[in-house]
């Protein structure tokens, strides 16, 4: 038995909310993202596992700063000197576009890191590769799609035809080294990319022919003992209650509002031929993401109503808040966004998102005409058209007909 740790999707450069820290001088944010791979390192060393595998996606983008290059290379570094093999695939965001352009994690590769190896280009690691592992180890990185097309002398044109060619190669290249794998040694597919059935974090399901998306046939191939994937935030297996696991562990950290509901997780497998188990390992002390949506219907005690959307302010606590607000436009001056932010001071950062409506003209059918109606039914239209209640119109209109039929007051 092999025990592997496996994670994917840290992005450690996300710096998209809140203020520096004034002691390291790092985005607090970004020591969010480093706070979670903290753990995930130091549950390798703790626990000795075999393997630390890496599904891609070190950075938010292909050049990150040279700061954090250093945070980065810290971690992998402790990893190296505990001698634990690492296995660091090139996910999409570490990847230029450009032919012959170094990718964001190249330097692990130039100066040869002791059990560092770096991953860039579809592999097939045998025992041998992994420092006597007993470990079969497919290695899918993510593919550049301009590259692939120069390759292949293709047109931009149809870039749904490049990526069914490219799916239907990467299909080929798996299925001809899982005819080559040893049948007693576990097999391990890891890979950055969709799958087919696979869902984001806001719930879209991946389809064919918008990004590179491999077949879920190919990933439960009952030859498999472990699927390792990076590329989707949303923990999950997509293979639930059959075999082999296939598994997207999710971003280490909370990237954005779409995630709010999810756990983050890392994940530990014990890996044998045909016996591989695993365990989700959620982490801890992960920044909360809090999104509210409130329609006012009402003019009365607008902000009093705004809270009441907020949770309790001891929940807010270093949270990042959005409270998306949609109201009719002349309600503007309503909104005190002052008291809001005094009433959520306890956040990591607040966000107000005014959605202020239009008032809809109400539409006549087009075989009636304004002279058409009698005066309550157009008092009826006024009433509707300012979002009155319907029982103070239902009042408003047995009054309005006693005027204009001239009938007195019902007596008291």
């Amino acid at each position: 038995m092999t025990r592997i740790l496996h994670f994917a999707d840290a992005h450690i450069d996300m710096a998209n909310y809140g203020r520096h820290d004034p002691e390291s001088g790092l985005p607090m944010r970004v020591l969010d993202f480093l706070k979670s791979l903290d753990t995930i390192v130091d549950t390798a060393i703790e626990e000795k596992v075999d393997l630390v595998l890496f599904a891609g996606d070190a950075y938010k983008d292909r050049t990150p700063a040279p700061t954090f290059q250093r945070e980065w290379g810290r971690r992998m570094m402790r990893l190296s000197r505990a001698g634990i093999p690492t296995l660091l695939l090139v996910g999409n965001h570490d990847l230029s576009p450009s032919m012959g352009r170094a990718h964001a994690i190249q330097e692990f590769e130039t100066l040869e890191i002791p059990h560092v190896r770096v991953l860039s280009r579809p592999c097939f690691l045998h025992p041998v590769d992994l420092e006597d592992l007993p470990l079969q180890v497919l290695a899918l990185p993510w593919v550049n799609r301009s590259n692939l097309m120069a390759s292949l002398d293709m047109s931009a044109a149809d870039p749904t035809q490049v990526y069914a060619e490219l799916e239907e190669r990467l299909t080929y290249l798996v299925q001809g080294w899982l005819e080559q794998i040893d049948p007693a040694l576990p097999v391990i597919l890891t890979a950055h990319c969709s799958v087919q059935g696979a869902t984001y974090g806001g719930e879209r399901t991946v389809m064919l022919g918008a990004d590179l998306v491999l077949p879920g046939s190919l990933v439960r191939d009952g030859r498999l003992d472990y699927v390792a994937l990076g590329h989707i935030h949303k923990p999950q297996n997509l293979n639930e209650n059959s075999y082999p696991p296939v598994i997207y562990p999710g971003s280490i950290e909370r990237v954005d509002f779409g995630e709010a509901k999810e756990d983050r997780c890392f994940v530990i497998a014990d890996i044998s031929r045909q016996r591989t188990t695993f365990e989700w390992r959620k982490l801890s002390g992960v920044r909360p993401f809090i999104d509210r949506y409130v329609r006012l219907t009402s003019a009365d005690d607008v902000n009093q109503q705004l809270r009441e959307a907020l949770p309790e302010p001891e929940l807010m606590e270093g949270a990042i808040i959005r409270l998306s607000v949609e109201y009719p436009r002349d309600w503007e001056t309503l909104l005190d966004e002052s008291d809001l932010r005094e009433y959520a001071a306890g956040a990591f950062e607040f966000h107000l998102v005014k959605r202020p409506q239009a008032e809809t003209r109400i539409r006549l059918p087009q075989d009636q005409t304004i002279s058409s109606l009698t005066p309550l039914e157009l008092l009826e239209k006024y009433w509707l058209s300012n979002h009155t209640d319907a029982l103070e119109i239902k009042t408003l209109q047995d009054l309005a007909r006693q005027v204009v039929n001239g009938s007195p007051p019902e007596p008291k």
